[in-house]
């Protein structure tokens, strides 16, 4: 991107990752193919959105109440694999491109609003994320954090697909 006079202008991308395989890939193929030259000023922000806690009833199918322990042990768990992720994310960054600069985010909701809530909020230039795949069933019943960040982000979202074993595709 470029500014009026012409000279490149620094980037915010931001990459949503998760557990999965396909968001590492989706922020591998970005280091490779949109932060490629390790002297660029462009910002990485690792954003990893912990779902909301599912509601639990007062007592279990056995009659047993959930106790604070057991809910607050859920909660560092969530956090546990959130910083985990983060983590390997940053690595990977630092293996792929040298000299990156990266930022990271852990938010609390629902991954599809988290993503396009601090898209907007940080006047990102491009949201980066893997698609999973699902099939139609599947992201009728489930949704699609992809489709909807494509309907609700204003600027450009980049979804990466994962080859196929047999497609000769990196």
């Amino acid at each position: 991107m470029a500014d009026e006079v012409g000279a490149p202008r620094d980037r915010k991308i931001l990459v949503a990752v998760d557990e999965s395989e396909e968001s590492m890939h989706a922020l591998s193929w970005c280091l490779e193919n949109v932060l490629f030259c390790s002297n660029s000023k462009d910002t990485l922000i690792l954003l990893y959105a912990i779902p909301p806690r599912a509601v639990y009833p007062t007592f279990d199918n056995t009659g047993y109440v959930f106790s604070s322990d057991f809910l607050a042990m859920m909660l560092k768990y969530n956090n546990d694999v959130a910083g985990f992720v983060i983590e390997k994310a940053k690595r990977k960054c630092k293996e792929q491109v040298q000299d990156v600069k990266v930022e990271t985010r852990i938010e609390h909701g629902d991954p599809r609003d988290v993503i396009c809530e601090v898209a907007e909020k940080l006047h990102v230039d491009l949201v980066v994320m893997g698609s999973h795949g699902y099939g139609l069933i599947k992201r009728a019943f489930l949704g699609s954090v992809s489709n909807h960040c494509v309907q609700k982000v204003k600027c450009p979202v980049l979804i990466v697909k994962r080859p196929k074993p047999d497609s000769g595709c990196k």
